[in-house]
């Protein structure tokens, strides 16, 4: 398996994986993400709404065929998601708006996902 067929396979299990446990394990999500978040009944929607965007995104990565005329820019939209992400939650623990806890993981899983989504977009590039 080539290095960008690798990573854009493990950004897919990763967004898959998060996006089932935001859509059908809501609660068990927020309270992996803090205590404050456990018991607040206002993340249950968002995560749901997060939950099934990513799985989504998940699926289409999964199985895209990397000679698909559309696989640049699904790659490329991958890195503008994850990299928002990334921001986004780094703001939010900036601002107080996320529980520490819960802005240091998402801040790291979106980070991740960026590189993971930058490295299969390079790879596509150089093999295509």
């Amino acid at each position: 398996m080539k290095l960008g067929e690798f990573t854009r396979t493990a950004l897919a299990c990763v967004r898959i994986f998060n996006g089932a446990l935001g859509l059908f394990a809501a609660n068990r999500m927020a309270s992996s993400l803090g205590d404050d978040l456990e018991d607040d009944r206002r993340f249950v929607y968002p995560a749901r709404m997060f939950g099934i965007r990513t799985l989504v995104l998940g699926v289409d990565l999964l199985t895209l065929r990397p000679d698909a005329p559309n696989a640049r820019r699904v790659l490329r939209q991958a890195v503008l998601i994850h990299a928002t992400d990334t921001a986004a939650a780094l703001y939010a623990g900036k601002r107080g708006e996320l529980p520490a806890k819960a802005a240091k993981l998402t801040t790291i899983i979106s980070a991740v996902n960026t590189g993971l989504a930058v490295v299969s977009l390079v790879a596509a590039k150089k093999d295509g």
